[in-house]
């Protein structure tokens, strides 16, 4: 089976593009899996490490040919505030709860979850399901990619996540 081993990100896109590939933002976020493309064109996804995927990279395979990368549209909850401070203290209660956002001018993109739709509305805020590419910021700590970190300290501090403060 050929393999892709490289990445070429969309800004300095040059070749040849023989399929496309369509991934949800969890898919993105790989190193090594067998891939099928919308095409037909099977390849074995091969990076050295893993890597983030952006919408508009393209994987090189073996013999130089390329397959673009397609951010599939998901199931997502749009959040958004009365005013700028409303917005903050939302996205604050949404990162106590460690979970991947993408947080955009005037609103903040999560994955869509009843529980936390009722939660953000109970703070007065707005959360509307909305289908479109997840886009995740990565996170804090050197090589994460969005939605998969390791904090690399202890985790023994007097809080719960499971609680939203008040």
């Amino acid at each position: 089976m050929i393999r892709a081993t490289s990445v070429l990100r969309r800004d300095v896109l040059a070749g040849e593009i023989v399929d496309r590939i369509v991934l949800d933002h969890g898919d993105r976020h790989r190193r090594r899996m067998a891939m099928r493309g919308v095409g037909g064109l099977s390849f074995l996804l091969d990076l050295p490490e893993p890597t983030v995927l952006d919408d508009g990279d393209a994987l090189v395979l073996q013999d130089g040919r390329l397959v673009w990368v397609e951010a599939a549209p998901e199931r997502l909850l749009e959040i958004r505030a009365a005013d700028d401070h409303a917005l903050k203290r939302l996205i604050w209660h949404i990162g106590n709860r460690h979970i991947p956002a993408e947080i955009g001018a005037d609103a903040v993109y999560i994955a869509y979850d009843h529980v936390l739709a009722e939660m953000v509305r109970g703070l007065g805020g707005s959360a509307e399901p909305v289908e479109r590419p997840f886009r995740p910021e990565g996170g804090a700590y050197a090589g994460e990619a969005a939605g998969h970190h390791h904090h690399g300290h202890d985790h023994h501090h007097p809080h719960s996540h499971d609680a939203v403060p008040g």
